[in-house]
């Protein structure tokens, strides 16, 4: 029989952090390592699905962590079925192989719906009173009745906020056990989202994140253990990906009080809070990390020029790519902003666009991925003085997104056993080549 294919998608981490992971360090000791580039953007949705596809944004569909439908005038963030990827994933692949190649997929974005065999992620259930209830969905669906008594919830809250923490990514790899014990898929995709909190709360060599690799280290070394028994001494093909790594940030710009200051973005005031008018705006940012797609109105190309001219050559800037121009990185799909803005890698981009604090919506002060346009990792940080989520964007100390073109912004790409990888680095879109080798 073939051996199973354990892939543990694991943000952030770097090759020298292995040397702090015994666990790990002891899982590959008789495999191989090599650098991994992520594709850019280098960001969780696109690089997951890059891993899953082995495709480029232009094919598989997925440009940002999130959309903006420009036919609803809608942003959908951290909310889209895996319906939206455009190209077969690996379990599609599998099956297509032989339908008895079971997959198991945990907590990568954009799997409810998937076709693989079972499933498990987040899916909080939101009440019309802003409430949510903890759940997740499972495929099968029963399957979350059978975590929830032997774990408890999911820790919703330690999965991202103020208290993110170790709490969530272990009960991802503990009923990740219970369901290789359960049904013993064949390929098992774990997503352990630990190491992108302390390194973007406070930077990726401070002291909280060196400690967060030890508690990672030791939720591995329980899901070796751990899957190990479950696979009946079976010797699975252990693959570790960094998605992407995150360095030192110590600058941050704001695109969207840029083009609100030219006159391209409006914004409508609703009870003294002033909200992003998509209707009446120009152009507008949807901010993701080290990048951001810029929506401009009908393509209008004196527009398209104004909005390039405002970000050329501007601190915190690398690139502005416009039209064509976004072919350099594969980002030329209808749901691409018509230009995309790219920071220097010690820079981030926030998504404010009101240029009085008094003046934000309610929502910028509280944990809201869903209605926020675009990302906010201030929401890792807490203001103990007013109860709520600070407006500085300048403390987060690490980011990621902008292309990998120092030894810094590389990940690794690791297997338990040789013969696997070759002896060159790797790119993202190779892990799903890999994976379907092994079968």
């Amino acid at each position: 029989m073939i051996s199973p294919v354990i892939l543990l998608s694991i943000p952030g981490l770097r090759r020298a952090d292995l040397s702090r992971m015994p666990h790990l360090e002891k899982l590959l000791v008789s495999g191989e390592v090599v650098g991994l580039e992520p594709s850019f953007p280098c960001v969780t949705w696109p690089v997951q699905t890059s891993m899953l596809t082995g495709r480029t944004p232009d094919e598989h569909g997925i440009t940002a962590n999130g959309f903006y439908w420009r036919d609803q005038r809608e942003v959908e963030m951290w909310t889209a079925w895996n319906e939206r990827i455009t190209a077969p994933q690996i379990w599609d692949q599998l099956h297509q192989k032989n339908a008895e190649l079971s997959s198991a997929v945990w907590f990568p974005m954009l799997s409810k719906g998937c076709a693989a065999d079972y499933v498990c992620m987040p899916a909080p259930i939101h009440r019309p009173d802003g409430s949510e209830e903890l759940w997740c969905y499972t495929q099968p669906t029963e399957l979350y009745g059978t975590f929830l008594e032997q774990l408890g919830h999911f820790p919703l809250q330690h999965f991202w906020g103020p208290m993110a923490s170790i709490q969530s990514t272990t009960w991802i790899a503990e009923s990740a056990i219970l369901a290789a014990e359960q049904f013993q898929p064949r390929f098992f995709y774990v997503y352990l989202p630990h190491l992108d909190y302390a390194a973007q709360r406070t930077g990726p060599d401070s002291e909280a994140a060196v400690s967060a690799l030890s508690e990672l280290d030791d939720v591995i070394g329980r899901m070796i253990q751990g899957f190990h028994s479950a696979l009946d001494g079976q010797s699975p093909l252990w693959l570790v990906a960094s998605e992407y790594t995150i360095v030192p940030v110590d600058h941050v710009t704001y695109p969207n009080r840029l083009l609100r200051d030219a006159g391209l973005l409006k914004v409508q005031t609703k009870d003294g809070q002033e909200l992003l008018d998509f209707e009446q705006s120009d152009a507008w940012a949807l901010v993701d990390h080290q990048f951001s797609h810029v929506f401009v109105r009908d393509a209008n190309p004196a527009v398209l020029k104004r909005t390039a001219d405002i970000f050329q050559n501007r601190d915190g800037f690398a690139e502005v790519l416009v039209g064509s121009d976004r072919d350099r990185y594969a980002m030329s799909h209808p749901r691409s902003g018509e230009v995309i803005l790219i920071s220097t890698p010690n820079s981030w981009q926030a998504y404010y666009w009101w240029l009085d604090d008094r003046q934000a919506p309610e929502f910028a002060h509280s944990v809201d991925i869903h209605r926020k346009p675009g990302y906010d990792p201030v929401e890792l940080h807490f203001d103990q003085t007013t109860r709520r989520i600070p407006l500085n964007a300048s403390l987060v100390a690490g980011s990621h997104g902008a292309p990998a073109r120092s030894s810094a912004q590389q990940g690794i790409l690791a297997a338990s056993k040789s013969g696997v990888l070759g002896d060159q680095d790797r790119i993202d879109r190779d892990v799903a080549t890999i994976v379907l080798n092994q079968f």
